[in-house]
């Protein structure tokens, strides 16, 4: 990579982390010419290619692949449970596939720093866990696994339309909370030496009860839900939850993506709108692009909406050197 690619890779990190994005102050020459003609662009004729490219019926591909991946996955746990047919058992936190352990990342760093000394059964465990995540990126976890994800979706569409309907607004916070709260957790753990963090997961929780049955923990999975639809939309999941910092970290290298090419943009904005994560979409606002193509950041859910949403097919998914070869 040269200077302006590390440079976003390394800013890309920071946002992760918490930091609002920032107008590039290094952009590559061919990007520069981009954004110069597009500057330069007779704004009847984008207009009327705008309006033909929303010509094109639009369609929710990847969403429906994703709600169908997780279904199938959640539902998995629960049919194993339920014929005792011993495929996959235990819940999301922590599983067993045919006798092959699977431990969440986040919920094995809780346990050892609880129990003060790494426990060899749950590194085993992890390994092919991080290798999976490592492999498909960002916080792939999140959009394509997560029980709580989904319905926090389902209620993120009620929200919008009660605050179309102007019942109740959006109230947005900061999200190092959410670095913040990773290291409160932490520290929890390590001092009490219990789990604390997993007392309270909306994912372990929903997790459970699916395969077991709901229980009184579901109150505080309803709660986190209406203060969501009544105060701030994804709350728990943009400013709280660990989960997604931990994979998203793990996934910093991965060669899936979200790739955005400069040349076909309108720069409408409307893959924003449906952006679960917005801040990863900063690069598509008009002259911020630092190259003609430009990944997404590891913060990125790879949830597809904005690829399912842009008319002119400029966010597509992509694997790092293996796209040109196809």
């Amino acid at each position: 990579m040269n200077n302006v690619h590390w440079q976003r890779f390394f800013e890309q990190i920071a946002i992760m982390f918490g930091r609002e994005p920032k107008r590039p102050t290094v952009i590559t020459e061919r990007a520069q010419q981009v954004h110069e003609l597009k500057r330069m662009a007779n704004k009847v004729e984008v207009r009327a290619a705008i309006m033909k490219a929303h010509e094109v019926p639009h369609k929710n591909t990847w969403r429906n692949r994703r709600w169908a991946v997780l279904l199938v996955v959640n539902l998995f746990f629960a049919v194993s449970f339920g014929f005792d047919i011993q495929i996959l058992e235990g819940a999301l936190t922590a599983s067993r596939f045919v006798g092959f352990h699977l431990i969440d990342l986040n919920s094995a760093l809780q346990v050892m720093l609880a129990h003060k000394h790494i426990i060899v059964n749950l590194v085993i465990g992890t390994s092919t866990v991080m290798a999976i995540w490592m492999l498909l990126g960002g916080r792939t976890f999140c959009s394509w696994v997560c029980p709580y994800h989904l319905v926090a979706e389902w209620a993120e569409k009620l929200h919008l339309w009660m605050a179309k309907k102007k019942l109740v607004s959006d109230q947005a916070m900061s999200r190092g909370l959410r670095t913040y709260f990773w290291a409160v957790f932490a520290l929890a753990a390590l001092g009490t030496g219990f789990t604390v963090f997993e007392s309270i997961s909306p994912t372990g929780i929903l997790s459970r009860a699916l395969i077991y049955g709901p229980g009184l923990a579901m109150l505080w999975v309803l709660a986190l839900l209406l203060f969501e639809v009544t105060f701030s939309r994804r709350a728990w999941c943009r400013y709280a939850c660990p989960i997604g910092l931990t994979y998203g970290v793990v996934g910093i290298v991965s060669p899936v993506r979200i790739k955005y090419k400069l040349d076909g943009c309108f720069h409408e904005g409307d893959c924003k709108k449906v952006c679960l994560v917005p801040h990863v979409l900063e690069t598509v606002i008009k002259g911020r692009a630092v190259d003609t193509e430009v990944s997404l950041g590891p913060d990125c859910t790879r949830c597809g909406l904005c690829v399912d949403t842009c008319p002119t097919g400029s966010l597509t998914f992509d694997i790092k050197g293996l796209s040109k070869l196809m």
